[in-house]
């Protein structure tokens, strides 16, 4: 069985090697900007589905695809925001890249890409939606069929809730980002 938050979102996944899921990085008071990771159709670490769309995944499928890998990236934002279990301190989705690994000749990356778009706006209703790009690629971490990457704008009590980078990973510069 899937561990789920409260809210419905996948626990937040774990990264698949040396990076972190989603960084938050102060905007103006208030509000953050918050990056993630790109995301793969995995529930508990493993993928649900694997190869290329058109070949191996139908569209359908991929289509699910996109939208789990989604809810994984809105897992990542809610988590980096203080693992408070949902994302509804999110405003604005401002940008969304589906990735598509595709069999030669495949062209409906923007349906696949709906159901991203789909689970984006049933995890989040009151955000706005975000920019979206759909890329044709030939392969992804692990033979995912989809990856998604999302940028969010979210509102943040107090500048004291900005959440500090991890000690290994925050540049020398942004080591005291509160001062």
């Amino acid at each position: 069985m899937s561990a789920e938050s409260p809210a419905g979102l996948p626990a937040p996944p774990r990264p698949q090697g040396d990076y972190v899921p989603a960084v938050v990085a102060p905007y103006v008071p208030g509000l953050v900007l918050v990056a993630t990771a790109g995301m793969t159709p995995r529930r508990d670490g493993v993928l649900t589905v694997t190869g290329l769309v058109g070949a191996d995944v139908g569209l359908a499928a991929a289509r699910d695809a996109a939208g789990l890998a989604a809810r994984n990236a809105v897992a990542a934002v809610a988590a980096a925001l203080g693992g408070r279990g949902d994302a509804t301190a999110v405003r604005t989705w401002l940008r969304m890249t589906v990735y598509v690994a595709c069999a030669d000749g495949v062209t409906e990356l923007s349906a696949v890409a709906d159901g991203a778009s789909a689970a984006l706006a049933a995890a989040t209703p009151d955000a706005a939606p975000p920019a979206r790009s759909a890329v044709g690629v030939r392969a992804l971490p692990g033979g995912a069929p989809v990856e998604v990457e999302l940028t969010a704008l979210a509102a943040v009590p107090a500048r004291d809730a900005v959440p500090d980078p991890p000690a290994e990973h925050a540049p020398a510069e942004l080591e005291d980002h509160r001062a």
